[in-house]
């Protein structure tokens, strides 16, 4: 029932429009392991769905046909034999369309990458379908989805076969924002402040099949340490799980986010092909192009250079928890992050991720800012210093087309931030050192944004605006 979706109102708002458009569509929907594709179709079109099945994992040709015999035979008590091959099949299921009578009827084919085993010809069987006789028509919704985001990608969306330009709309889905992910937590009775969120969102993102196996009996770190640290946790080996699933040759993808972890800033596409081992040709090109479509990775500018000189920043919570916390075995204990709570380690990582979740909810920031309605572009910056350790940082640059720039600074603590003497020095020197080297003339205006606000204090005057948590829940 559409009541039932939390949030996803662009999605609904467009399978509304699919679905009313008086024409067959071909839909292909996207997105990482556990974001809710299978949730959001099943939920919206199940009064409308007249079929719908699933690829089997890690079965052959004959179990993957086997099971849409099956399937097809509870919609259609006349199917009586088990199809040869992916044609026949396609052909029985064109037989079962054939005799509805509904003005619109909905397809919904899960896990497509599954029933594409070796030798079985399933991708042309598919484009025998769609070409020969679903677009002909004008009542088929065909949807098709998967989570191994390399086939779709490379056999569906980017095909240059028979199913070159035939997909009508692909859906990419995210994660939940973090005020989808309250409305998620509250729905499932789980009481937390929106502090105690955002740090179960710095650790899962925002991916609704995680934030639903917390128990609500417990603290949020008592559930972190039942499903991450302990060995029959639910999300103990979800990290390679999640890249085999998504992409064929996980081992080069994991190489890639392993060099983007080790540099938190980010790399260029040259430094990432010299540190993997991966030359810089196509395969690093897919691989790129594919973790930014499932949102594990964000390319972006240093502010006053080209985009050939992009940066590649590794910003998926759950792979970056990962690497800081889970990877080394020593540390997996039933009572890990109960015990590392408060701690300087803590406050590190807590700080970092701050900065990523702040950078990945911009547009609340620019609606508490008073700008949604104006273009902008949004970068990073890091300044000519001879060092690493001397050079200025700036992780988040909001260009207006106001002829404003709003430089953020991202403070996450328990208790209103104050601006102390040293550090007002350091933030004057961080925008003087800005506005000489990028020779700007535009308006510069300071922005915190904070967890809990800022302290009124004799520095705090030299902030132009405030941007506090609960804004970024709006």
């Amino acid at each position: 029932m559409k009541e039932n979706i939390l949030g996803r109102e662009a999605e609904k708002d467009l399978l509304s429009r699919i679905y009313d458009s008086g024409s067959s569509e071909f839909i292909a929907v996207c997105g990482r392991r556990r974001v809710g594709k299978t949730f959001l179709i099943r939920e919206f079109f199940e009064e409308e769905m007249v079929f719908q099945c699933s690829g089997v994992a890690n079965a052959g040709t004959q179990e993957q046909l086997k099971s849409f015999y099956y399937t097809l035979r509870r919609y259609d008590k006349n199917v009586s034999i088990i199809p040869s091959d992916w044609i026949e099949a396609f052909e029985m299921l064109i037989s079962y369309l054939d005799s509805l009578r509904q003005k619109r009827k909905v397809v919904f084919i899960d896990e497509l990458p599954w029933m594409d085993t070796s030798g079985a010809h399933f991708v042309s069987a598919l484009e025998h379908f769609w070409n020969s006789w679903a677009s002909a028509r004008r009542d088929i919704v065909l949807i098709v989805c998967g989570s191994a985001t390399s086939w779709m990608m490379d056999k569906l969306i980017n095909n240059h076969g028979g199913l070159y330009g035939r997909l009508t709309h692909r859906i990419f889905l995210s994660p939940f924002t973090l005020g989808e992910a309250e409305k998620l937590l509250i729905s499932q009775g789980v009481s937390m402040s929106r502090y105690e969120i955002a740090e179960a969102y710095m650790i899962m993102g925002g991916i609704p099949y995680y934030l639903n196996m917390i128990d609500p009996r417990l603290s949020l770190a008592q559930n972190i340490d039942r499903l991450m640290f302990n060995p029959n946790g639910g999300l103990y080996n979800e990290f390679e799980i999640l890249y085999r699933s998504l992409f064929n040759n996980s081992e080069s993808y994991i190489k890639v986010v392993e060099c983007l972890n080790a540099k938190g800033y980010g790399m260029t596409r040259s430094e990432i092909g010299e540190t993997s081992g991966i030359k810089s040709g196509k395969t690093l090109t897919t691989i790129l192009d594919n973790l930014e479509s499932c949102g594990f990775i964000r390319r972006y500018n240093n502010y006053g250079c080209s985009e050939r000189k992009s940066l590649f920043q590794l910003i998926d919570f759950f792979t970056l928890f990962h690497f800081r916390f889970m990877r080394n075995s020593s540390f997996r204990n039933l009572q890990y992050w109960t015990s590392l709570q408060r701690t300087p380690r803590f406050y590190a990582w807590a700080g970092i991720s701050f900065e990523i979740l702040s950078a990945c909810h911009i547009n609340e920031i620019k609606r508490k800012l008073g700008i949604s309605g104006v273009a902008t572009n949004v970068y990073s910056w890091r300044s000519k210093g001879e060092t690493s350790d001397r050079a200025v940082q700036i992780d988040l640059v909001i260009e207006r087309a106001d002829n404003t720039i709003n430089i953020c600074e991202m403070k996450f603590t328990e208790k209103e931030f104050a601006i102390t003497k040293d550090y007002d020095h350091n933030l004057c020197h961080k925008l003087s050192t800005f506005i000489e080297e990028t020779k700007t003339r535009k308006s510069v205006q300071l922005v915190f944004v904070t967890s809990c606000g800022l302290l009124r204090n004799m520095y705090s005057g030299r902030v132009q605006a405030e941007v506090t948590l609960d804004d970024l829940f709006v």
